[in-house]
């Protein structure tokens, strides 16, 4: 019998003890709520706070191929389709629309960006450049005259992506070796396996100007 008393006893103890440490946990739980309450946003350095835009449309410029675009846009809407939906540049061609393929490239003060992984709304300020405003009226660009010359095209979807990229590569490079042109296009995929025909015309290309 004492020994029951015994366990009894240590029993009420333990539960007296879990009760203590779970005020003490509901305790600092509260009043770490309560910290975190009293220090607002409000009280933050509001010029690093930044602007929250959305979800419905705002309005942005865009600068592309040397002219301004005024737009609306929903600030989830990609670049690529900011240009082809509603200010209807359509050279540039989505096809896997995940940053993979190149079918979409741009190139954005001189650097070639898949344009369906950027958001339109961050590309305000930018200068952005697409196979769209490569031509001079009727006269083709330097690229694109050496891909029709080499045949570097089958289907189609992929060309102007590849355009972009040479016409970047070629900007910087004037005289690329095979090695140089292959890293550059390295992001673009032609499905139809015209990547010979490609790279002949791009080293074939003489006379690129800086854009």
């Amino acid at each position: 019998m004492a020994f029951e008393d015994d366990d009894r006893d240590r029993r009420d103890n333990d539960d007296a003890a879990l009760n203590v440490s779970r005020r003490a946990f509901l305790k600092t739980v509260s009043a770490s709520s309560i910290a975190a309450g009293v220090i607002s946003p409000a009280e933050t350095d509001a010029q690093t706070a930044p602007t929250a835009v959305g979800p419905g449309e705002i309005p942005i410029k865009l600068t592309i191929d040397g002219k301004t675009h005024p737009l609306t846009v929903e600030p989830r809407v990609t670049l690529l389709d900011a240009m082809r939906n509603r200010i209807d540049i359509t050279g540039l061609k989505r096809v896997c629309d995940r940053g993979t393929c190149g079918a979409c490239t741009v190139i954005v003060d001189g650097r070639t960006h898949y344009s369906c992984t950027l958001l339109a709304i961050e590309m305000q300020g930018v200068a952005i450049r697409t196979v769209d405003g490569l031509t001079k009226g009727t006269v083709l660009h330097p690229v694109q005259e050496a891909f029709c010359k080499h045949d570097g095209l089958m289907c189609g979807f992929c060309t102007p992506g590849f355009v972009v990229s040479a016409v970047a590569l070629l900007e910087k490079t004037p005289s690329p070796t095979a090695d140089q042109a292959k890293a550059a296009l390295s992001g673009n995929i032609c499905r139809c396996g015209t990547y010979t025909r490609v790279l002949e015309a791009v080293l074939d290309t003489k006379g690129v100007a800086r854009g």
